[in-house]
């Protein structure tokens, strides 16, 4: 279980998705929760910082727990997931403050995500606003973002949650890309192909 955690939390870190305190990595067995221990750091995490609680059911290291503890447990309550990763991917993060949803300009991107939702709340760390909202549309899609705060991914594995979140932080750059060399993001894909 650890080298999993240690795995995932490794690549969010070298990846650039977290900075060095932040994201979190929960897993669901039945009716108990492991989650990263509060202000850990994903790219170094040991035995202590894993945290195992109930579903429903707080044990006495909860206070060691994730801020986002409430947020996992809404959305294993009321999705079929046994995995979430929440990271905070720049890219995607800054194109949160500006659209309603992120969709995909990239082939791949297209494929796996078709278009990530992008959910506002007024508190947008650990927040009984997102433990409402979040799991309603994780229910639909594989990962959404938190307007200016970052993306909560949902799988089977944790493999599976940080494939959604890594997908999501390419498609990211490459809307960037594309916008920074003056294109109208609208307007690819819609001009004939020339051929060679």
């Amino acid at each position: 279980m650890l080298k999993t955690f240690q795995q995932i939390g490794r690549d969010l870190f070298k990846a650039g998705l977290n900075s060095s305190h932040s994201g979190n990595i929960s897993i669901r067995s039945g009716d108990r929760i492991i989650i990263t221990r509060r202000g850990s750091m994903l790219g170094h995490l040991q035995e202590g910082d894993l945290i195992e609680t109930g579903l429903e059911k707080n044990d006495s290291r909860i206070t060691l727990a994730s801020t986002e503890i409430k947020v996992h447990r809404a959305i294993y309550r009321k999705t079929s997931a046994l995995a979430v990763v929440h990271a905070h991917p720049p890219y995607a993060i800054s194109l949160s403050l500006l659209e309603d949803e992120i969709v995909p300009l990239d082939s791949e991107g297209s494929y796996l995500l078709h278009r990530i939702p992008v959910v506002r709340a007024e508190h947008t760390i650990g927040s009984s606003e997102l433990e409402e909202m979040l799991p309603e549309v994780l229910k639909e899609y594989k990962v959404a973002m938190v307007r200016g705060h970052g993306s909560f991914a949902v799988g089977q594995l944790p493999e599976e949650a940080y494939q959604w979140t890594s997908s999501l932080d390419h498609s990211s750059r490459i809307i960037f890309i594309t916008r920074s060399l003056g294109h109208n993001p609208l307007s690819v894909g819609t001009q004939k192909n020339k051929v060679w």
